[in-house]
Order: C-alpha cells, then structure tokens, then sequence
C-alpha cells in the first residue's frame, strides 16, 4: 500500500470540505484506515483494484496536525500537516515563473519565512515511467523559507501570501505547470475529440504516423541535445547584442527548433500532461486552480472557448467537485517588435471572459496593464497574484464585494443622435480615470465593419460617449482590440477596463 506522492509531511489540506486521501495497492489489502487523531477524524478507504481512496469529514483549520494510514501493521504518520486553504497553481510559464526571478523576488525571498505559505511543486516529466516514479518519490510539501521558495510560482506566491493574511489560516500552492503548453496539453484524448478542437490530434496523429515509440524517443533526444546547444549561443548572442533581431539571430546560431518533434517524449503533445502530472495530483482537495495560460493556444483562438469548457468541465469531474472555482487570468498586453499585430491575443482575452460569463464558479483577473512590449514573461508577477487574490475574495469567499474586486466591464450600448456611440459599463465604481477627450484605444465602425480610432471620448460616470469623424453611424465599438497598447483607462478601484467588440455574435458578448 502507498499513498500518492502529493501527500507528504507539511502538506495542507483543504479546510470546511471533505478530504479525499489516495493511492495505490497491491488489491490484496483488507482494510486501509486514515485518520488525524487530534481531531478524532477518520474513514475507512474503498479499495479498487490497485487504488484505494479514502474520504475524511469536513474539518476547521488547524496549524499542526498529522495525517495517519494504517494497513494492518503498517502504518504510515505525516506530520506537520495544516488543514486550510488548498489552490492548484496551472498553466503555462507565466504561472511557473519562479519567485527568484520575479521583480522583487529577492526581498520576497528574505521575508518568506514568516508567511504561513507552504508548496507541492508537481514533478515535470513528459513521460510515465522510471524518471516520473523516481521524481516523485523525491517530491514533497514545502515550507516557505529564503532558500525552498525559489522556485515556487510567483503568482502563486504572492496569491497565498495575501489570502493568508487575510484569511488567518495556512495556504497551500499546488505547482502543476509548464512552459509552452497549450491548454490541450492538460486534457484527455476524449475532450479533444470533437469537431471544433479535433485538429490538436490531427496535428499530432500525422506528426508521429508511422513512427515507433523508440524512433520518437530518439529524435526527441536528439532535439534536446541540439536545442541545449542552440541555447547557449542563443544567450552568449544575446549578451553581446542585445537588441539582435530574431531572423538575424537565427542565421547567426542556426534555426530555434522549439518546441522539438512531436511524439510521446515530447512535454507539448496532447494530452500529455494530462497523463504525467494531472492524474498523478487529482482528486487532491483544492479549494479552486488559478490559470495563467493561453498563449500557446494564439494559432487557435476561436477555438479557445471550447477548449478551456472542456478542461475545467473534465477537471471538476475528475477532482469530483462541481463547484471547483477556477480564477483565470486574463492575458495582458503583449506583442514582439517583429510581429504584425492579429489581434489574436485579443481574440484569446474575449474567449476567457466569455468563460468568466458562462460558466459558474469562475473569476477573471483582468491584468491588461501587466504585460511588456517585446516580453512575454513580465517580471513583476505581484499585481496578477493580487487580483487573483480580489478575485477569490468576491467570486469565491464572499469577502468582498464587487465593486472593490472587478474591473469595469462593457454591459452594453447604444447610437444616441446617429453618430455617438454610447457605452454602459458594469461596475464603474464611481467614474473611470484616464485620458477623457482622447482616443484611449476605443474604434468605432459602421455597418460595413470597418474600424476607424475614435476621434472624442467623453468619460461620464457609467458611460463612455464615442464619436468618429470617419463613421457618421456608428454601428460597432471595440475597445483595446489589439495585442499590444499602452493601457491607460482605469476603474477607480485601479483595475483596467476590460477590452471588449460587439461586433461578434451575441453568445461572445454576454
């Protein structure tokens, strides 16, 4: 009998709902018992086959207590165990990104100790096998000091710092993420086998036809020892020219390969995560995920909607939770020097606040002001773990209320005079601050669909009076319907307008 690696001394678990503990066996085994004894709590486990899983009563918080699982003689104690706030950090690299290279990591990093923080960082293997099964015997719950924490996700990081605080009672991250990957990466096969998200396997089914798992493990090893290469002159380059174009860098030190040769060795494949690191931690007891992910799904981003319903819907199933809040981060401003702009960003911000709209038990953090021009890894992560933050205070805890945790948000419109378009805004908070008179990044069109800047931007309490010289009957509005612009419209709680069309269908502007 063995219990999943994710449990382990100094692990938190969730407070005020039932705790699911889980493992493997031999399917020989009568009877697995868990407990923890100072709050005369325990179950009897259901074994399956080789699983086994066990469900403990809600429990209040408490700072120190342990976890035991007895199978006849043996008995397994975990200590140090915290029952309180449990949260999945996911997605891609801005949400891995590490607490020692944010911004201000370093101070972060002195102070940590104090905070009643502690983090399970999920092993990253692409593969199930002997590396997996090694990695997570040497996994385990940390505690916040100057040197365990470096690595933990900054978003996450200052997320649970704050909701410790405010909340009184221990906070746990669950680090299960990875750079570059699509959401598709963090699925099963059967989510992605509709019509509308069937092309992630297409794609992937005819990269690797034909092939034999051994010739897919060797080339993918053969582009990892070329891409390490490619990496390091790519930093020597860089830190002798910094402002080197990507071409002229390439034609330099050779193609960038990434992300390598799809197969089952590859981390960005389809559904292979889902394998290797979601299963391994699910049904863990979490109170909601944060998500920070979305930029590798721009090549697809009509199609983003579906596939974020599927996860969180495969999601809640799978951690037996319905009502599993998942707070998602909007992306911010982004595009490289180099790139045209396809407003495909834009069109991957629309999709996450329709999900916000449509599905219950989600937040939205609007971090539009939070990107840099020409980095897609922003280095100041504090002000996105904060509005997570406001975000699980209203949406999730009841704490606080709208007013202080949303952004302004476009409720609807209406041509006034034939040529002013008029915006209503949801949760103004009292008027907006900005540039009133000037363009702001509002478009206006007619029915034609083509889009001209605004020309005057009257600001007046909950509504925003557009007018164009080029559009004498407005029809449209869009606001901030690119990848990358200076953000300068803000509620008065210091949240962002949200960017928002109405020329899309009515289901997308909900």
């Amino acid at each position: 009998m063995r219990t999943a690696p994710v449990f382990s001394d100094n692990m938190v678990l969730q407070r005020h709902k039932n705790i699911r503990v889980f493992g493997s066996c031999t399917g020989r085994e009568r009877r697995i018992g868990v407990s923890i004894p100072e709050l005369s709590a325990s179950a009897e486990a259901v074994i399956s086959g080789s699983r086994w899983e066990a469900v403990l009563p809600a429990m209040p918080e408490c700072d120190c207590c342990s976890l035991v699982i007895t199978c006849g003689a043996i008995q397994k104690v975990f200590r140090n165990v915290a029952i309180g706030e449990v949260w999945l950090a996911g997605g891609q690299s801005n949400m891995e990104y590490e607490l020692r290279n944010d911004r201000n990591g370093a101070e972060e990093l002195k102070g940590c100790s104090g905070e009643n923080v502690r983090y399970y960082y999920t092993p990253k293997c692409a593969m199930s096998g002997a590396e997996l099964e090694a990695a997570e015997a040497e996994s385990c719950w940390m505690t916040a000091s100057e040197t365990d924490s470096v690595a933990w996700s900054a978003v996450g990081w200052y997320f649970a710092k704050e909701l410790s605080r405010r909340l009184g009672c221990t906070v746990g991250i669950l680090g299960c993420n990875w750079g570059g990957t699509s959401a598709s990466a963090w699925v099963p096969r059967e989510v992605l086998d509709t019509a509308k998200l069937r092309p992630y396997l297409d794609d992937y089914d005819s990269a690797v036809a034909g092939k034999s798992d051994a010739q897919m493990i060797a080339e993918y090893d053969e582009y990892t020892a070329y891409q390490a290469e490619w990496d390091r002159r790519c930093a020597e380059c860089y830190a002798e020219e910094p402002d080197i174009l990507w071409a002229d860098l390439q034609a330099k030190i050779g193609v960038n390969r990434y992300p390598g040769p799809m197969g089952i060795k590859n981390p960005m494949r389809p559904c292979g995560l889902y394998e290797t690191m979601v299963s391994r931690v699910s049904p863990y007891t979490v109170r909601g995920v944060l998500w920070y992910q979305g930029e590798s799904d721009d090549h697809r981003p009509d199609t983003y909607y579906d596939l974020m319903s599927g996860l969180i819907d495969r999601w809640r199933r799978d951690w037996h939770d319905d009502e599993m809040a998942f707070l998602i981060v909007q992306l911010p401003m982004f595009r490289y020097r180099e790139d045209p702009d396809k407003k495909h960003w834009a069109r991957i911000r629309e999709a996450q606040m329709r999900l916000f709209r449509t599905i219950k038990n989600t937040g939205i953090a609007v971090a539009l002001d939070c990107g840099e021009f020409n980095n897609i890894h922003p280095v100041d992560k504090s002000v996105v773990g904060h509005r997570l933050f406001l975000q699980a205070m209203s949406e999730v805890y009841g704490l606080m209320d709208r007013a202080v945790t949303m952004p302004p948000m476009y409720a609807s419109h209406e041509v006034r005079h034939g040529d002013t378009m008029i915006v209503y805004l949801e949760n103004p908070l009292g008027g907006l601050s900005g540039n009133d008179g000037l363009n702001d990044g509002f478009e206006l069109a007619g029915a034609d669909g083509v889009y001209y800047p605004a020309d005057s931007v009257e600001i007046m309490g909950d509504q925003i009076h557009i007018r164009c010289g080029k559009v004498e009957r407005p029809v449209y509005v869009r606001f901030k319907w690119t990848n990358y612009a200076d953000v300068e419209l803000f509620g008065s709680n210091g949240i962002p307008v949200a960017p928002f069309r109405t020329d899309g269908s009515a289901e997308e502007n909900i």
